[in-house]
């Protein structure tokens, strides 16, 4: 049985790497969404109308048809993954330790985006649409510190990791902002 797990692995990892490009894909789409839908509460009728009913039924199509099957092949390939490597090789790699806790973040802000879709679907503003763009760059931060874990592993230097992940995230602050501004001028 383990000869024939250490022989799907590689198919197992391809697929892991799909589900997650799936899903990621999925959940910064689905958070661009949440800023037009935003956007559209401050339209007039009936184009707020249409607007508004319009990116309810994307955000439930991305959320349903992208993003839940990208996190579930995440899941599935990687715990055949781990199933592969076995138990005893989980037990001593800290550094997967680490992505787990990441994914199950991850997990968690996937599930809340299914209660934003909601609230939004009952027309309750959640946060404002620049608000909503920096809410959008949360998966960038888990991409990276992800990647970065997987590729490094146990070879991570981990002061080093967070300074660069806080350095990332204080760039995509300022990005986020200096876009702003740019638009602003744009529509003045």
């Amino acid at each position: 049985m383990q000869e024939l797990l250490t022989n799907l692995l590689p198919l197992f990892k391809a697929f892991h790497i799909i589900g997650f490009v799936a899903w990621f894909a999925g959940m910064f789409y689905l958070v661009r969404l949440f800023v037009y839908h935003t956007e559209a509460f401050d339209k007039k009728d009936p184009d707020r109308n249409i607007l508004v009913k319009e990116f309810n039924a994307m955000e439930w199509r991305v959320y349903k048809i992208i993003c839940n099957p990208g996190m579930s092949i995440t899941w599935i390939f990687g715990i055949l993954m781990l199933f592969c490597y076995g138990l005893d090789w989980l037990a001593v790699q800290p550094w997967l330790h680490l992505k787990l806790i990441l994914v199950f973040l991850l997990t968690g802000y996937h599930h809340y985006n299914k209660k934003i879709i909601k609230k939004l679907e009952n027309e309750i503003r959640v946060m404002t649409s620049q608000k909503f763009r920096l809410y959008n760059e949360v998966p960038s931060i888990f991409l990276l510190a992800i990647v970065i874990l997987a590729v490094y592993k146990n070879g991570l230097n981990y002061i080093y990791a967070i300074v660069g992940v806080l350095l990332f995230v204080l760039l995509l602050v300022i990005f986020t902002k200096v876009y702003k501004n740019i638009r602003e001028r744009k529509t003045n």
